[in-house]
């Protein structure tokens, strides 16, 4: 039977498993990335003290001035580093839908500390490796989220290796596809709602992700993280303790000639005796391949015969387009609204 739920799967034995362990992970994993194109994860390893350090540093850059925040504001809409406020941003203008903007605020940051090299400072690198915009006001910020985008990117890394055995490739497929990754990290802070959203307003619409994969440390609070079924229906991500979300983003799906799906999600308002005390923070890390890495349908995803459903493009192209999708729209419906 398809999945309609998001699975919770312990993926401890891509660490020390055996390889019947592992086969049999990849198939559980293999069967979440076709039905829902999400699944929960534990066993990670990644340390729990780590995640409350970026979970305190971020409650208390949020809870800073909104003089002090507005000083990180992003300086381009080609640029995703830096600080966005409440509504600035609709996530469903990426699927051509006008909508309020979100009920969020957030604070992105990219590679940390590029080297001083051609490849990561020349014309080709565009914005994927621009400075961070860093708190000065806010301890441990800066030293913490560094630690956990080097840690997310070692999962991350963990986890395209669980997607190769999945997908029948080699174990170490991925590795020089992502060892110079363009990928971001962004803290979501979702205000409480003591007043009524817009008709139509979440706090974050409908969408899906343009990468690899994400990474998502969710809390249990009301109003929260829901994905669409193959049925139409919007179900509830399940919260459990330690665990991270992960989900495929449209970048993979397209690797694999559809055979897995980057599924619509959104996060939805708290309901409404419950709105006034409903404050939620997310960690999400979006992976992204090198920008020169190129996505053109994986041998094992095409039937004999078939025709891969789409040509051959770069990382760095796929997500300038993805961007350029939601600015454009975006824009130009904001500027009539």
């Amino acid at each position: 039977m398809t999945l309609m739920t998001v699975p919770v799967i312990d993926i401890s034995p891509l660490y020390s498993g055996s390889s019947d362990e592992k086969n049999r992970l990849a198939e559980a994993v293999d069967r979440a990335c076709r039905d829902i194109g999400f699944l929960v994860v534990t066993g990670h390893r990644v340390p729990s003290s780590l995640i409350a350090r970026v979970e305190d540093s971020a409650r208390a850059f949020f809870r800073s001035p909104v003089q002090e925040k507005q000083r990180l504001k992003r300086p381009a809409d080609d640029q995703v580093r830096g600080y966005s406020a409440v509504g600035d941003e609709g996530l469903s203008y990426s699927l051509g839908k006008k909508t309020p903007g979100d009920l969020k605020e957030s604070l992105t940051i990219g590679p940390i500390d590029p080297p001083d090299e051609a490849y990561f400072t020349g014309p080709a690198a565009g914005p994927h490796f621009a400075p961070n915009l860093w708190p000065s006001s806010v301890a441990d910020l800066q030293e913490s989220w560094s630690e956990y985008f080097a840690t997310m990117s070692a999962l991350s890394a963990d986890l395209m290796r669980m997607f190769a055995l999945a997908l029948e490739l080699p174990e170490d497929f991925f590795d020089d596809k992502i060892d110079r990754h363009i990928s971001m990290f962004r803290v979501l802070s979702y205000p409480s709602q003591p007043g009524q959203p817009e008709p139509g307003q979440l706090r974050a619409g409908a969408h899906s992700d343009y990468g690899s994969l994400t990474i998502v440390k969710i809390e249990d609070r009301p109003g929260g993280l829901q994905v669409c079924n193959k049925a139409g229906e919007w179900v509830d991500v399940p919260v459990v303790q330690g665990s991270f979300v992960v989900n495929i983003g449209d970048l993979m799906m397209q690797w694999t000639n559809d055979l897995w799906i980057s599924t619509l999600h959104r996060v939805a308002n708290p309901p409404r005796p419950r709105a006034a005390d409903s404050l939620r923070q997310s960690l999400v890390f979006f992976h992204q391949p090198n920008y020169d890495a190129m996505v053109e349908c994986l041998p094992s995803c095409l039937a004999s015969g078939a025709a891969p459903k789409y040509a051959p493009i770069s990382s760095g192209d796929h997500l300038r387009n993805k961007f350029l999708r939601q600015t454009t729209f975006g824009g130009s419906e904001r500027a009539a609204a």
